[in-house]
């Protein structure tokens, strides 16, 4: 089986991951914020740490991130930022990447293509979970949905 890191990409990420060699999941929420005075170009930094650090503790074979449906803004130039970071990262260690479109993931885990970040969270909670957020929840059901989808 192949391990994958399945990314809900944003200044607060969740990840997920199917950890082979530890025997289960793991899921949580990371946050790259940028503190006063710094440049922005601090989150890129930081999420590239992060990522050496997951690829140093679980290697992954896949990395699947959601992507968002972004309305422009700076919620749009993070999102933009942090997949180019990824995709890069990917890059240099010879990692597959796949991307799934935020309504195809919440059609497949709540019916319904606007699903909304609470009917996210009880689709993970009845996939056994306990996400603290909308965003660990996410990671988590694509983390499922990409096993399914690609049969890994």
């Amino acid at each position: 089986m192949n391990t994958i890191l399945a990314l809900d990409l944003a200044t607060k990420t969740g990840y997920a991951c199917n950890c082979t060699g530890l025997g289960s999941i793991i899921s949580g929420v990371q946050v790259f914020d940028v503190k006063r005075g710094e440049s922005p170009g601090m989150r890129f930094l930081r999420c590239r740490g992060w990522l050496n650090e997951m690829n140093d503790l679980v290697k992954p074979d896949i990395i699947s991130y959601e992507q968002a449906h972004h309305r422009g803004g700076a919620a749009t130039a993070c999102g933009v930022g942090l997949v180019t970071v990824v995709l890069e990262f990917a890059a240099l260690h010879k990692i597959e990447v796949t991307s799934v479109h935020s309504a195809t993931l919440k059609k497949w885990a709540t019916g319904n293509g606007r699903a909304s970040k609470d009917q996210m969270v009880a689709a993970a909670i009845r996939k056994g979970h306990q996400p603290q957020d909308d965003n660990e929840a996410d990671a988590l059901l694509l983390l499922y949905y990409t096993i399914e989808s690609l049969g890994v």
